[in-house]
């Protein structure tokens, strides 16, 4: 790398902490990091990895460990911040919301042994740790590409207004995760360098940034409320196939019980009974009382 491409990458590595302070500053004073803290999380995390890695790049050997440190840290809040963009989207929907939760924790577990397998699968591979960082990577950037393709197909559907938040985080995420896979494929085919690579690598995900300020700075758009029934319906579907839930314990079917019979007990008249003895009147009742209580010792 020359001395020119060098400094390019310098300045557009520098230009990324400087808008993501910026865009978590926006986040914080429109109260929006209450509504996205994964999200907000995630761009502090960020700068703070440029803090400790840029002073480091001339010592390979401790960059090489914070580097790769901060990719791990940066792919469990990159499918952190895929899932709360989901629970956003399908905030009205409670049933879907709770399917997709636990797609989400499989998927989530999958990747990962997916990625150990691959990593460990080569017995000559010198960086086992880095390789499978390196499959959970593109695979959380296929499931990114794979949200924002979902929200541009079902948004109609789900009452999503392309003017949210959520939409536009998915969409900065979308952007920068299909280039990045792009490249990737043509670095593997031998199309395109590592010095070719890098900047435009960065140059997206400053694109990605500018779209969050801009959705940020927007006002936040309500959701469409037409165009979702089939959506309801699916909720409802999923409602109806959950089975009732038991009781807790057998308790409160005891005291159901023991109340209807006092009720029956209670309800009951003497004439309707036709054995029962009849009762003296009250004035009767209360002299044998007071007699009684005189003649005993």
């Amino acid at each position: 790398m020359n001395l020119r491409s060098h400094s390019v990458v310098i300045a557009l590595w520098c230009v990324q902490p400087i808008l993501q302070s910026a865009l978590a500053m926006i986040l914080w004073r429109r109260k929006l990091n209450k509504q996205f803290p994964v999200f907000f999380v995630y761009l502090l995390v960020q700068v703070a990895d440029f803090c400790i890695t840029f002073p480091l790049q001339n010592n390979p050997k401790t960059y090489f460990v914070f580097f790769w440190l901060g990719a791990a840290v940066n792919a469990v809040l990159g499918f952190k911040i895929i899932h709360e963009v989901f629970l956003d989207v399908f905030r009205p929907y409670h049933t879907l919301k709770d399917l997709g939760t636990l797609l989400f924790r499989w998927a989530g577990v999958v990747m990962l042994l997916v990625s150990v397998v691959v990593a460990f699968s080569n017995s000559y591979d010198p960086s086992p740790l880095v390789h499978a960082l390196t499959t959970l990577q593109r695979s959380i950037r296929i499931v990114q590409l794979g949200l924002i393709l979902f929200l541009l197909l079902f948004s109609k559907f789900l009452g999503v207004s392309r003017k949210q938040l959520s939409f536009g985080v998915a969409l900065g995420f979308g952007l920068f995760a299909g280039v990045e896979l792009l490249l990737y494929a043509l670095n593997s085919g031998g199309f395109v360098g590592q010095r070719t690579l890098n900047p435009i690598n960065m140059l997206t995900f400053i694109a990605a940034t500018f779209i969050w300020i801009g959705y940020s700075l927007s006002g936040q758009a309500v959701r469409v409320t037409a165009n979702h029934l089939q959506t309801q319906r699916w909720e409802q579907g999923l409602a109806d196939l959950q089975p009732a839930v038991p009781a807790d314990s057998l308790i409160p079917m005891f005291e159901g019980m023991v109340e209807r019979a006092f009720s029956r007990s209670s309800s009951l008249e003497p004439a309707d009974d036709p054995f029962a003895v009849p009762r003296p009147p009250a004035s009767v009742r209360a002299n044998s009382a007071a007699v009684g209580s005189k003649i005993r010792p």
